[in-house]
């Protein structure tokens, strides 16, 4: 059931958005002349790799001069591409990659190979399902590149304040994963689009109804400051992929 929602919505968005991705496709070629496409490897089930999709929003061979995680300040980051970062225009790209199988429309997000080789053992049950285009992270961490402005190390503070949440969402999706909470989830990321506000109380909402732990709810609400967790199954070392 799952998979044959992930064809019918991949096909149905992929038709829907063809006339805003061909028009920035245009624009993000037109700026440089190189490749309007970002693809790089990403972890999926069972610890393979698969080649995701993307709008390329960042300058041509961007990974090579940079880290991993970007501030919403990033010099990488050219004019088309911050406005396609603003409404996650790049993302859709992806929906190319659930039509052929290698994601999810809802599901965690996949990760590079360099941040799952700092993943915990219970970190590693999020490759139980497909990665997916949007989850809970997705809504509450949307405004990641705001949260690693200023960094100096941007991936350093990813990884002490954004991933132990991240990955505890992503677990309790996939502890809790059904069709009818895939439905919710896409649901509230179009509204979280719209309104980011009522995204956060979305997901505080169907947590609390599945009995979440209360600190992930909280967390969840993003009204507190974000401070240094370890991640999940953390033992004080961590397991090297």
């Amino acid at each position: 059931m799952k998979r044959c929602l992930d064809i019918l919505g991949a096909l149905f968005g992929l038709v829907l958005l063809s006339p805003v991705l061909l028009l920035f496709l245009v624009l993000i070629w037109a700026q440089d002349f190189h490749s309007p496409f970002y693809i790089a490897p990403r972890m999926r089930r069972r610890g393979q790799t698969f080649r995701m999709v993307k709008l390329r929003s960042m300058v041509k061979n961007a990974d090579k001069i940079g880290g991993t995680k970007t501030s919403s300040t990033d010099p990488r980051i050219t004019w088309v591409g911050s406005y396609l970062r603003r409404f996650k225009l790049d993302e859709f790209a992806q929906l190319w990659n659930v039509l052929v199988g290698d994601m999810s429309l809802v599901g965690p997000r996949p990760q590079v190979p360099q941040s799952v080789a700092l993943y915990t053992e219970e970190e590693y049950h999020l490759f139980e399902v497909r990665p997916g285009m949007t989850d809970f992270s997705s809504i509450v961490f949307s405004d990641q590149g705001e949260i690693l402005k200023g960094s100096e190390h941007p991936d350093l503070k990813y990884n002490q304040v954004i991933r132990p949440w991240k990955s505890r969402l992503g677990l309790f999706y996939v502890k809790n994963a059904n069709v009818l909470l895939d439905l919710k989830l896409i649901l509230l990321t179009i509204v979280a689009i719209l309104s980011r506000e009522k995204g956060l109380i979305g997901v505080q909402t169907i947590l609390r109804q599945l009995n979440a732990d209360p600190q992930l709810v909280q967390v969840a609400s993003r009204k507190s400051p974000l401070l240094p967790f370890p991640p999940p199954g953390a033992t004080g070392v961590e397991h090297r992929y």
